[in-house]
């Protein structure tokens, strides 16, 4: 059987951290808090759980802290957790046994994130498969029998073991202070972060917000290397909110236009049409606003 480090990052989760760690109990052989800087509770609890708690000064960058945790582990895996998950009694099982039965090769064991409530400010799916278990020493092995090479790619195994993911309260103004803080610091947000932030920001984001950060927008666009299309459609959805917000409607038509996959423009997601919408209700024509709030409930359509 695989012994299992289960390391978090945490900082002031008095209220959630004792339901957490219930939840998860037997599941792991050590268990590893790393506190960026709480003043409740929280680490007075995680003491009933650990010994092993450790001090984070926090620096804007979540990955430093993961891979700090991850630093003090020392079980055969990594269970990577948060203080608002939480897991029944079927998962809970469902865990334990599969530290008897996982085979050595596997490096990353997926598990489906579930998340509670359809107010959500980050994702767009009630239930998605994410890395949560890691092999903590990595073998590097030769493969192919001729022009051989080492491969590179983990083995993952797709679990079925389901955690629920219950946030108290939401996070989303500390994650964009977070995002201007690592671009201002000369950081190239990786591809997906881009989408990532530009997700929240359309879902969770104020008026006040997009205006605010539209600048950033322009500069990964403009001053940094080449982005893949997904990201540069990610980033014109939010230039095109901008430009409605502003009054701009000349920019609007041209970003829109610009956004369109064919010569017969045909739009390439629902938030163009919500965009649609949006500005055909803002003059005055409810028609057309509701014509594109409908069309926005389907996948493609013709403008």
């Amino acid at each position: 059987m695989v012994t299992v480090s289960m390391c978090m990052i945490v900082k002031n989760e008095a209220d959630i951290l004792k339901r957490c760690l219930d939840s998860y109990e037997g599941t792991y052989d050590e268990l590893i808090i790393v506190d960026t800087g709480s003043t409740d509770d929280t680490k007075k609890i995680a003491a009933k759980y650990t010994d092993k708690i450790y001090d984070f000064d926090w620096i804007d960058d979540f990955a430093a802290a993961r891979n700090y945790a991850f630093s003090l582990c020392s079980c055969d895996y990594i269970f990577s957790a948060d203080a608002d998950e939480e897991l029944d009694v079927k998962n809970n099982n469902a865990l334990r046994n599969l530290k008897s039965l996982l085979l050595p090769e596997i490096e990353i064991v997926q598990m489906y994130y579930v998340n509670e409530g359809d107010d959500n400010p980050v994702y767009n799916a009630k239930k998605e498969l994410r890395p949560k278990l890691f092999k903590r020493l990595r073998e590097f092995t030769w493969i192919s029998p001729i022009h051989e090479t080492v491969r590179l790619t983990p083995i993952v195994f797709d679990s079925e073991i389901e955690i629920m993911h219950k946030p108290v309260g939401k996070h989303n103004k500390r994650d964009f202070e977070t995002f201007v803080k690592a671009i201002n610091r000369g950081i190239r947000l990786e591809d997906y972060v881009v989408i990532m932030f530009c997700k929240e920001l359309y879902i969770s984001g104020s008026n006040e917000d997009f205006l605010r950060l539209a600048p950033l927008f322009l500069d990964i666009l403009s001053l940094e290397d080449f982005r893949p299309e997904e990201v540069v459609d990610a980033i014109n959805i939010i230039l095109i909110k901008i430009a409605r917000l502003k009054g701009d409607y000349d920019e609007f038509i041209r970003l829109i236009k610009e956004a369109a996959c064919t010569d017969t423009l045909e739009a390439k997601n629902s938030e163009i049409c919500i965009e649609l919408g949006s500005y055909f209700e803002s003059v005055d024509k409810p028609e057309d606003a509701v014509f594109w709030y409908e069309k926005a409930m389907c996948e493609v359509y013709p403008i």
